[in-house]
């Protein structure tokens, strides 16, 4: 069995999913076997497995961290968000139920079994099994029941690394915080804390880490600097793109209420002479854009609806009459056809709705998802994609006889007349760089592309390197414990 080591943060957005992606990518230049693994995860923005399931999008970047492709067991819950109460629930990359959060509150401890099954499983293929945590577990009202956190790591016997986030103030108030909520069972299982996000020069702070360890007798394992090559590797919340250094070519994309799988924007964002900017609520789509990539949604309908009342629909009329390109990818394709039919009530009350009449097809919503990794092919430049398919829905109409890209003999996708206007199911198809090339092509784009996924690469040994210079890993690995049932 592997060794394994957990790492939860002292409150949100501590970086836990990059530190995770970097300490596999260093096991695994020292030689190590190593696979990363999330007990539960809530994203909208997943990943298609090889196994046919689905888990976190971030999961899915530890495991090319770690030399490995994506399967079910490395996140066995996922939660996706539907509404403001209520989420899907992925149980080993199958759905199984559509919840309010009071009723996931009760079911949740009934799901540990399924975590441990995926956990042992995958522990037995590796050297070392490097776990992520979720939110903190300083939420001491979520410990009963709680199979993220604490609950996991005492299930399982696994020892923690807490992390504290210094670049939103409070650090010592974070950690020696956790330390006086938790009970002693779960304090026994932290064995050390390190600092996330520092800026400036770290031995500013090292009172605040004699502090730390005073108060807490926790072991400190060093301060790490912001990362600046953060930003080359795929975002795990959308507004995290528009942030990145960009060119003049523009591509807009409305941020979605419940946008989903917006990996096809990190291709797009890493380009010198691409700025991919995210419009929020309350603002235009900006008259000056190439191109409205209108991206996947968790809920189509109540998207659309959304997107209507920010007025979207009349800019994107008008970008389109000033011959403005548009892109619709998965819900967005659903969105850009004649009317959604959702018969069965699978997204709210049953019912149909227009929809922003873009392209001559009508999507039907079916109960069974689709999820497959596949591979296609580029119709007018002849370049391969791989990408993935993740939804629900079934879309026809004329506009499919000119489909854009094909999937063996089928055609995918859709495309208007003049071809300015295109939809189509496939994620990820922008990692190709040839298709890619040959996409922003058309938008005018001239010169070069990124070698995306060489970037990506290169980025996280970059990270492996930022951790091995500034964290104790030699500890971290001393720290991990030999898991067995």
């Amino acid at each position: 069995m592997a060794k394994a080591i957990m790492i939860q943060g002292a409150g949100s957005n501590v970086g836990k999913s990059m530190l995770v992606a970097g300490i596999a990518r260093a096991a695994l230049r020292r030689g190590l076997s190593v696979a990363p693994f999330k007990p539960q995860n809530m994203s909208n923005n997943a990943a298609v497995t090889v196994d046919g399931g689905e888990i976190g999008r971030a999961q899915a970047l530890q495991a090319m961290a770690s030399g490995l492709e994506p399967i079910v067991d490395m996140n066995p819950v996922l939660l996706k968000p539907e509404s403001e109460t209520g989420a899907q629930v992925i149980v080993q990359g199958q759905r199984t139920a559509t919840l309010r959060a009071r009723d996931y509150g009760k079911m949740k401890a009934t799901l540990m079994p399924a975590v441990l099954d995926s956990f042992y499983r995958l522990a037995k293929g590796y050297d070392l099994i490097v776990v992520e945590g979720a939110g903190s577990p300083a939420e001491v009202n979520l410990r009963s029941g709680d199979i993220a956190n604490m609950g996991f790591a005492s299930a399982a016997k696994v020892p923690v690394v807490l992390i504290g986030d210094i670049d939103r103030g409070g650090v010592i108030a974070q950690l020696v915080g956790t330390h006086a909520v938790l009970p002693p069972e779960d304090l026994a299982l932290i064995k050390a804390f390190a600092i996330n996000k520092f800026r400036g020069d770290p031995t500013l702070f090292a009172d605040g880490m004699e502090i730390i360890a005073d108060r807490t007798g926790w072991r400190p394992l060093g301060i790490v600097p912001w990362f600046d090559q953060a930003w080359r590797l795929p975002a795990e919340d959308v507004m995290d793109i528009s942030g990145r250094p960009g060119g003049p070519l523009k591509i807009a994309v409305p941020k979605l209420n419940r946008i989903a799988n917006f990996d096809d924007l990190d291709p797009l964002s890493a380009e010198p002479d691409v700025t991919v900017e995210i419009v929020e609520a309350g603002h235009p789509l900006p008259a000056d854009a190439a191109l409205v990539l209108i991206p996947g949604s968790k809920s189509t309908i109540a998207d659309l609806a959304h997107f209507r009342a920010q007025g979207w629909d009349i800019d994107l009329h008008a970008h389109v009459r000033r011959g403005g390109r548009v892109l619709g990818v998965c819900g967005g394709y659903q969105m850009l056809g004649k009317r959604i039919i959702d018969a069965e009530g699978i997204e709210g009350p049953p019912g149909e709705v227009d929809g922003l009449g873009l392209l001559d097809v009508v999507t039907e919503m079916k109960p069974a998802k689709r999820l497959v990794q596949t591979s296609a092919r580029h119709v007018s430049s002849g370049e391969i994609v791989m990408g993935y398919e993740i939804h629900i829905g079934q879309t026809n109409g004329p506009d499919t006889a000119n489909a854009w890209l094909k999937i063996g003999e089928r055609g995918e996708g859709a495309e208007s007349a003049d071809g300015k206007i295109k939809g189509c199911y496939l994620h990820g198809l922008f990692s190709a760089d040839g298709f890619r090339s040959a996409y922003l092509a058309e938008l005018g784009h001239s010169g070069q592309v990124a070698t995306y996924g060489k970037s990506v690469e290169e980025s996280l040994d970059a990270l492996a390197q930022h951790l091995e210079a500034h964290l104790d890993m030699d500890a971290i690995l001393a720290t991990a414990e030999t898991v067995g049932r």
